[in-house]
């Protein structure tokens, strides 16, 4: 068994000096299958650790409902580490930030609208304690003190970027300590004195976040840690996207030459990130950083890392590998062999499920004199309609939602009005109502909860009420539409279609055949918005906007034989042909169509 400790101004295992070279993945952004070939291609980059972050939202779908299976299985993950000879550096929220949905709490937070987030409160700290009552028992195996991979935990995450509250994270470090927690605990922020002053915690190891000047960064640290080990828990050698914006990347020499002035100075690392994987399903975050200046993070979390969103080593990953080599002895790279990938070409959506027609199979309605937030109908992801009646006659009119979070298609007697997106200036459009009256059907999209800063309580759906002028509109019905399952959907050839709702949100399904499965990359060329399902798995959302273009399908995800492609497309098919192409490469770096 090896023991980790911190000592005067270095790290050691079994008493002696090591430098901590680490690279960030997240195993609930990599399907289960590739977790060994992530990991293995790690450590021939020269690599001694890998750091994780655990996602809560991810364990606790429901409160008091857990789950570590399937991309959830954190414990399989770090002995697989382990058993390649790895330490593991775990950070176990609950905030992780991390450009993931609402920063890996719980969306079921929100349907207490006093709960107060990231601080001492007693509500919040019972949840987080019910939490950490399940999760901790399973990592304590796995401690470096029980001969397992783990050698250090954080308390909680950039702290010193949201609040102050010393008491918060004194719990939180109690809390670690008491379910038996015993390996080196630390903190991580940014070098500046707020943030360390606001998130460190006495006696804990404190690390600093940077992309660049880690002179400068360092010599904040040792103003308020003049005797530790120096690290940089996240160098951020890339970065994300948000949609409609430019695809983000960094030269592969400057990040090297930034890493090199690091372990010049004798620092640690932990590179955020090694391998970013994938924001699949509704799990992508959305920065706010302005009061509604919404920015929601694309599927992809290639994030222009060593390893692409694939696995695949980059010019980033060669040049850091060379780095590394003058500070350490490298042996001859080895590196696992490339997954295959395949182009299987054109795959035709020929059938079709409008929606307003299957929402018996998609949902049930919930009655409410007002519109109910997402998280108050009980539901955490997705979409959610809203419909009610609206008498008339009524002359054109504006329509107002207050307030919209995130994207609302509006519909009178299931025409498509237009949308009403969450925007800094109130959005609304002009709908008539004739003598008889008309239906009123609002399809809101959740886009993502904000992951960082100040906006952190972010519900979604319709969060105050909705209204036609001056008159507010009461008595509606809600369904929840978190597209969990769609093996209730009754699709018809499309040939038969009505042209009524052409345009309107309809799921398209189609097949294609798979042999020797390998990576593929759908191409959502000529679509609008909407999400992808492979097989039943939700891949992701795509948007014409871009920059993501292409969605990544790994291999596992396919079967051999029949495969099963549907898309919820909340615009219509392109013109001509509703179809998509599997190609070989992706296209994360587009211009919007």
């Amino acid at each position: 068994m090896s023991t980790f400790a911190i000592d005067g101004a270095s790290f050691v295992v079994d008493g002696k000096p090591v430098r901590l070279l680490s690279g960030a993945m997240h195993y609930f952004r990599i399907v289960p299958q590739y977790w060994e070939d992530r990991l293995l291609k790690l450590k021939a980059c020269g690599l001694n650790t890998v750091e994780t972050y655990i996602a809560w939202n991810i364990h606790e779908p429901q409160e008091g409902k857990f789950r570590f299976d399937g991309m959830a299985d954190v414990t399989a993950f770090i002995e697989l580490a382990g058993g390649m000879g790895l330490h593991v550096i775990v950070r176990p929220s609950p905030y992780i930030c991390a450009e993931w949905e609402f920063g890996g709490l719980p969306a079921w937070l929100l349907a207490d609208s006093d709960m107060p987030l990231r601080c001492s409160h007693p509500a919040f700290l019972k949840k987080v304690d019910a939490y950490y009552d399940e999760l901790i028992p399973r990592l304590k195996p796995l401690l470096s003190t029980n001969g397992g991979p783990i050698i250090a935990v954080q308390i909680e995450n950039e702290y010193g970027s949201y609040g102050n509250d010393a008491q918060y994270l004194k719990h939180l470090e109690q809390a670690l300590r008491t379910r038996g927690i015993d390996v080196p605990l630390f903190t991580s922020d940014g070098p500046t004195d707020a943030m360390l002053q606001g998130g460190a915690v006495p006696g804990v190891l404190a690390t600093v976040n940077f992309g660049s000047h880690p002179v400068s960064s360092f010599a904040k640290l040792k103003d308020y840690q003049p005797n530790g080990p120096l690290m940089c828990m996240e160098f951020w050698n890339g970065w994300f996207d948000h949609w409609g914006k430019p695809h983000h990347t960094r030269d592969a020499a400057d990040a090297a030459g930034v890493l090199d002035e690091m372990l010049a100075a004798g620092a640690s690392v932990n590179f955020y990130m090694f391998h970013g994987g994938t924001n699949f399903g509704f799990y992508n975050g959305a920065n706010c950083q302005e009061r509604d200046l919404y920015e929601p993070t694309v599927t992809s979390y290639d994030y222009d890392a060593p390893l692409d969103e694939t696995g695949e080593p980059t010019a980033k990953y060669f040049a850091v590998r060379e780095a590394i080599g003058r500070y350490a002895e490298l042996g001859p790279l080895q590196l696992p062999a490339a997954a295959p990938r395949r182009a299987y070409g054109k795959v035709e959506l020929s059938e079709q499920a409008e929606l307003f027609r299957q929402l018996d199979a998609l949902s049930a309605p919930i009655k409410s004199v007002t519109p109910l937030t997402m998280e108050r109908a009980g539901q955490q992801y997705g979409f959610i309609l809203y419909s009610t009646t609206v008498s008339g006659p009524r002359p054109a009119e504006r329509l107002y939602i207050q307030e919209v979070r995130d994207r609302a298609l509006v519909f009178v007697d299931g025409v498509c009005q237009g949308v009403i997106e969450r925007a800094k200036t109130p959005q609304s459009l002009t709908i008539e109502v004739p003598a008889g009256g008309a239906r009123l059907d609002i399809l809101v999209e959740n886009m993502g909860r904000v992951n960082y800063g100040p906006y952190l309580r972010d519900c979604k759906g319709i969060t105050e009420g909705v209204r036609l002028g001056f008159q507010f509109l009461f008595d509606w019905a809600i369904r929840p539409l978190p597209l969990e399952d769609l093996s209730q959907l009754s699709f018809a050839n499309g040939a038969g279609s009505p042209d009524v709702s052409a345009e309107g949100p309809r799921f398209y399904r189609g097949t294609f055949q798979a042999v020797a499965c390998a990576d593929t990359f759908l191409d959502l060329n000529g679509w609008t918005k909407g999400v992808a399902f492979i097989n039943g798995f939700n891949l992701g959302r795509y948007w014409s906007k871009g920059p993501q273009r292409t969605l990544y399908v790994p291999a596992p995800l396919l079967r051999e034989g029949s495969n099963e492609l549907v898309l919820f497309e909340l615009h219509g098919a392109p013109q001509g042909s509703a179809s998509v192409m599997l190609a070989d490469k992706p296209l994360l770096d587009v211009k919007p169509n």
